[in-house]
């Protein structure tokens, strides 16, 4: 189960959310309460265990300026939250190791998934970064054989049954793992990525 923490602003939450065994974190740069800049992302990012996972978060951001700031924060991927083609991804893609393609549950977008050509698709609500839940039978007509990042609305409490129920190759939260915008709750954290991990493993199919 790949685990990612979005919305990190300080070294302190990134830290926090490394020892607990997040695999990727997220760090915004289009305009939202969790906005950070590069240097401050840079920052950060130098005093993180290289095997952590670093993830650039955008939105309808051009492509070469995506791909100025991954590689000037020294971020190892890239996601696009916005309303980006096939062709921008394949664009970011050309020179950004991990390419994340974030759609709308239930969208045409979620829908033909498979065809952005990213290393993952994440599902989210849409009001990403509202932390309001949605009807998770709206990803019944995603795509087989896409990497699945489920995300919107989940927070320690649900993210079991969300599990349970679709089967994500990869969970992301935010807002619900926060104390206030921008700044995690470091139980929180700790117990969505502990329960993830458990439901992960209660998912997995016996051979026998």
């Amino acid at each position: 189960m790949f685990v990612k923490i979005c919305g990190i602003t300080s070294e302190a939450d990134a830290l926090f959310a490394v020892a607990m065994g997040a695999d990727a974190l997220g760090f915004v740069f289009a305009t939202s309460p969790r906005q950070v800049s590069v240097a401050a992302v840079t920052d950060i990012v130098k005093r993180l265990p290289p095997d952590v996972v670093t993830i650039g978060v955008f939105r309808n951001e051009h492509p070469r300026r995506v791909v100025e700031i991954v590689q000037a924060s020294r971020l190892h991927g890239a996601q696009l939250h916005g309303a980006e083609s096939g062709q921008m991804v394949a664009e970011v893609a050309s020179d950004v190791r991990l390419v994340i393609k974030a759609v709308v549950a239930g969208s045409p977008d979620a829908q033909r998934a498979g065809e952005f050509g990213a290393d993952a698709v994440l599902v989210d609500g849409r009001n990403p970064g509202s932390g309001e839940p949605y009807d998770r039978s709206l990803l019944q007509e995603f795509p087989r054989g896409v990497r699945m990042i489920l995300s919107g609305g989940l927070d320690p409490a649900n993210v079991t049954d969300a599990i349970h129920e679709v089967r994500p190759w990869g969970v992301d939260v935010s807002t619900g793992v926060e104390a206030a915008p921008g700044v995690k709750d470091a139980l929180k954290v700790r117990t969505f990525i502990t329960n993830a991990r458990r439901a992960a493993a209660e998912s997995v199919e016996p051979l026998l």
